[in-house]
């Protein structure tokens, strides 16, 4: 099981960095019908509303609580649905609740849709909505929501959250890395323990260049689509090139992403699949004794071909 699933709260004592979020929630006597959780990706959203529902507001899986992610299911067809199901008391349970995950996807007309069932909602119906953007929703929605904003994790409770983890797995971790893993998450518990759990299938040694890997994989993708293009520009490349900080040494990684890339293209390209096989040509042969510089001079010398 991926350490973000298997070292997910289960309870609002386990929620960490969201102390002000967890105290509100606390605070409530009587939970409102309609609660919108706010806040960047990564940092509990999800998972506070699934604790609200199943722990606080005790639904019962099965047929209490239905999850919605907005970005799949967005129009006015699923605010129907609902509207049909929320009619009919739970059979088993107090209430039935319903998470709209990724919320600000919900379309204008499904959220015009949405109004009309948080006017008067049955008794037993609750609505959390979840969203990283909410200038996106209606503000008659958001006028209609209790709003609890979740921020990023300090980075001192990010790193001890990635230490504690680290250690229940035994997982030995290479001087930095910790750090270096907070500073390359923006906050996320969820970006820190995906990246954690890549860590544990290199040696300790491999660590660091794993990380910086992870930092520049948009950019090495970036490379490759430049230069699997015919007639690439130098001046391209080299922008590219110069936007990953000096290859901080990953070198050798980055050829295997153009490698994977160009090879894809190829077989994709019936017609005419030269160029590509150039690059898989000049791309074959490892970077371990000339690093960046071999890198740089594969580059160039595809795009003076």
């Amino acid at each position: 099981m991926e350490l973000y699933k298997k070292y997910r709260p289960s309870d609002l004592d386990e929620i960490v960095g969201q102390e002000s979020a967890v105290l509100t929630l606390k605070s409530f006597k009587k939970l409102p019908h309609f609660l919108l959780f706010s806040g960047p990706s990564g940092v509990g959203k999800t998972t506070m509303a699934r604790i609200v529902a199943y722990s606080m507001l005790r639904a019962k899986r099965a047929m209490g609580v239905y999850e919605v992610n907005a970005a799949d299911d967005r129009g006015i067809d699923i605010v129907r649905d609902i509207d049909t199901k929320m009619q009919f008391a739970p059979i088993s349970g107090p209430c039935k609740v319903w998470i709209i995950d990724e919320a600000h996807r919900l379309t204008a007309d499904a959220q015009s849709a949405f109004l009309k069932l948080l006017e008067d909602p049955p008794k037993w119906v609750y609505f959390i909505f979840c969203t990283t953007d909410p200038t996106f929703l209606k503000p008659t929605i958001k006028t209609r929501a209790t709003i609890i904003d979740l921020k990023s994790l300090p980075s001192t409770k990010l790193e001890k959250l990635v230490v504690d983890v680290a250690d229940e797995e035994e997982l030995i971790l290479d001087d930095g890395v910790s750090e270096r893993i907070v500073d390359l998450v923006d906050g996320s518990a969820r970006k820190a323990l995906v990246l954690l759990d890549q860590l544990a299938s290199v040696p300790v040694s491999e660590q660091y260049g794993l990380l910086e890997l992870s930092e520049n994989r948009a950019e090495a993708i970036q490379l490759a689509r430049i230069i699997c293009k015919s007639n690439p520009r130098w001046a391209d490349v080299r922008r590219v090139l110069v936007s990953m900080d000096g290859l901080r040494g990953n070198a050798e990684s980055i050829r295997w992403i153009v490698l994977s890339y160009a090879t894809k293209v190829a077989l994709g390209n019936a017609k005419d699949p030269s160029h590509a096989m150039k690059i898989i040509e000049a791309f074959g042969e490892p970077f371990y004794d000339n690093k960046d510089a071999g890198l740089v001079l594969a580059c160039y010398l595809i795009c003076e071909s």
